[in-house]
Parts: structure tokens; C-alpha cells; sequence
């Protein structure tokens, strides 16, 4: 078994030939040697060692360190957006759609679905709703799903208990009146957290990144990234237990507020990160978004269909599904519904709550 800290280097190989870099075992065992002999006192160290070994032209170089920051920092990563975009309802399309807005606009960022990228920061803060997400927080471990663990503890199980036999026997002279068994601990599942943070999000991003907050507070292993036009981590920043601080870290981490969507794009790239496609096999994946896609709907079904195939339960979260007469209208959500185990509201964070709540609760009953 390798050292932990070897993880990323091993990782970060696998990462580059998924982004169309060409990265042998040979240039790996380079790589590895080389970052052994300088004893980096530093990142950048590491990032010179890389350029050195694996050589990326010029033009290749930002894409190249993209991926070298998501790997060994769990940085944002910029999706590209291949084919052509999707034709909305008429209910959601507005004119001058796929433009980008000029610079002295008054309003930053719209409430329509785009192309376009946009990098935007936003301040984030801790405010209404304190109450349900700190209750929220409390109940999270009776909340969440839990699954079978390989471990086991003493108890009224299937399992004969091998050990507490052996040490009762030498207690008695090797008379055993009663077999002991044991059952298999339970853990909770893994919940893998992706929210769009797009225009069209714009109204549900704030309450959503504060339900985020209160599942990585108070579960056990808990991820959460944000998806637009590009990807990026932001659980290390939701760990901090001071809400207000931990949003604010969180705004400064995320660099496409209000963009563009490029959901199917930003799941590939996801998905392309070893480390991180290992966050959702098992999972409870969460996905808070209006399904709005428009970089083409084949991105979004062909990396849902391998999200689904490695998560254990995908609970797609709208806030267009809080009218009750809400039925998906894209070709991309159409597409997707039979890979989605739940669609449910996700227009506020009681209501993200609520439906993690009543989707989890039969699954508990059935460990």
C-alpha cells in the first residue's frame, strides 16, 4: 500500500492523459524521481518538475496547470463547451440570449441559461434561515443514509463471534455454554454535493451554498463542488465551522457566479479527476440545479449515465419543481429523468432539507 501522500503524484499522470496529454509510466517514474531529488520546499517546486517531465507547449500550458491545480489543490476547472447549445422553451428563452453583456450594464449576472462564461464574485453571507439549518445540522446523522460497514461489534447477529468464543473457553476450561455473535457497524453513505451556480441559479445559490454548510458540518463524509462554466471544490472552505466565515471563503473559491451552463462539460471534467470521480461511487449525489443546459445535451446524458453508474442514489434538487405542475421541457432533462432516482424541489434550502429528509428515510429501514 502506497503512503497517502503519494496519492496526488499517482493521480496526477491519470489526470493529464484523460485531458489529451500525453503522460507515460516512464515520464511518471521521471516525474516522481525528480520532485524526490529537489525535496520542494514548495508547490511551484512540484509545477516545475511537471513542466519539465511531461513538456506541454506553450499553448497547452494553461490547460496544464488547470489540471495540475485541480489535482494537487482541488482547484476550479474551466469546461469547454463542444456542439451546439440547446433550444429552450419559448418560457425560458430571452432575447439576446447568447450575448455577453456590455460593461456598463446595471445588472451583473440575469436569471437566463447561457453559454457564455462569465467570472464573478460574489459575497456570501450567513443570514435567514438560521434556525431550520442549524436543526438541520443537529439531525443529520439520523438524516442521512447510512450503509453496511466491514466492521462488526458484538451483538445479537447472523456472524458467530470466533474470538469472544476462544476467550470464553479459556475462562472455563474450555466449556462454552453459549456462542457469541456479532453484527456488521453501519456508517453513513457518502453524499457528493454539486450545485450549479449559474445565472439562471442565481435567486437559490446563497440559501443552497448554506445547506451545503450544515451537511459538511454535521456529516461524516461530506463533498460539495460547484458547477457553471467551470468546476470547483469547495469543501475544504465549508469545513470552517463559522458559517459566515466558511461562505465568504467559499465566494472567494468560486470564479463563475452567474455565468454561463455547461453542466454536461463541468460532470466530464469531474468525472476525469480520479480523486474526485472516487467521491461519488456509493454516494447520495445531490445535484442542485434547474437542468437549464445549454452547451448540447449529449455532454449532460453521457456523463450522467456514468455519474448514475457509480453513485448509489442521484436526488436532482429544481427550484422550477416547486410549482407542482413542473415537467421537464429541455431534451437534456428528458433525456436524463430515467437516471435520476428522485426529482424533487430545490428552490430553497427548507426545501432541500425537506426532500433529503423524506428520500432518505426508507432507505435507513432497509439496512
Amino acid at each position: 500500500m502506497t503512503p497517502r501522500a503519494l496519492d496526488p503524484f499517482l493521480a496526477f499522470p491519470t489526470a493529464l492523459r484523460a485531458a489529451g496529454f500525453a503522460a507515460s509510466p516512464e515520464e511518471t517514474e521521471i516525474f516522481l524521481a525528480a520532485v524526490g531529488l529537489l525535496g520542494p520546499r514548495h508547490l511551484q517546486d512540484i509545477r516545475r518538475a511537471a513542466h519539465a517531465v511531461f513538456g506541454p507547449g506553450p499553448e497547452r500550458r494553461p490547460a496544464f496547470d488547470a489540471v495540475f491545480d485541480a489535482v494537487f489543490l482541488g482547484r476550479s476547472i474551466a469546461a469547454p463547451a463542444p456542439g451546439a447549445p440547446e433550444e429552450l422553451p419559448r418560457s425560458y428563452d430571452a432575447a439576446g440570449f447568447d450575448e455577453m453583456p456590455e460593461a456598463g450594464e446595471e445588472e451583473p449576472s440575469g436569471a437566463d441559461a447561457t453559454t457564455a462564461e462569465r467570472l464573478f464574485a460574489r459575497a456570501l453571507t450567513a443570514d435567514a434561515e438560521d434556525t431550520l439549518l442549524r436543526r438541520f445540522q443537529r439531525d443529520i446523522p439520523r438524516v442521512l443514509p447510512r450503509r453496511r460497514s466491514r466492521r462488526s461489534r458484538p451483538g445479537k447477529g447472523r456472524l458467530s463471534d470466533a474470538a469472544r468464543a476462544f476467550r470464553q473457553m479459556l475462562r472455563r476450561d474450555g466449556e462454552i455454554t453459549e456462542l457469541p455473535t456479532k453484527k456488521r457497524r453501519s456508517r453513513e453513505r457518502r453524499v457528493l454535493l454539486l450545485i450549479d451556480v449559474s445565472g439562471s441559479m442565481k435567486a437559490g445559490t446563497d440559501g443552497a451554498l448554506r445547506l451545503a454548510h450544515a451537511l459538511v458540518q454535521g456529516g461524516e463524509r461530506v463533498e460539495c463542488f460547484t458547477l457553471g462554466t467551470r468546476l470547483t471544490r469547495v469543501t475544504r472552505a465549508l469545513r470552517h465551522k463559522s458559517r459566515a466565515q466558511a461562505l465568504t471563503l467559499a465566494s472567494g473559491l468560486v470564479a463563475d457566479w452567474d455565468g454561463g451552463t455547461r453542466l454536461g462539460e463541468a460532470l466530464a471534467v469531474f468525472l476525469s479527476v480520479p480523486r474526485f470521480a472516487a467521491h461519488a461511487r456509493g454516494a447520495l449525489v445531490i445535484m442542485v440545479s434547474d437542468g437549464l443546459e445549454r452547451g448540447g445535451p449529449e455532454a449532460l446524458v453521457a456523463s450522467m449515465t456514468r455519474l448514475h453508474s457509480l453513485a448509489w442514489s442521484v436526488l436532482w434538487l429544481s427550484p422550477l419543481a416547486a410549482d407542482p405542475a413542473y415537467r421537464p421541457e429541455t431534451g437534456a432533462m428528458r433525456a436524463i429523468l430515467p437516471l435520476l432516482d428522485r426529482l424533487g424541489d430545490g428552490s430553497t434550502p427548507a426545501a432541500i432539507a425537506g426532500e433529503i429528509r423524506r428520500f432518505s428515510k426508507g432507505a435507513r429501514a432497509s439496512l
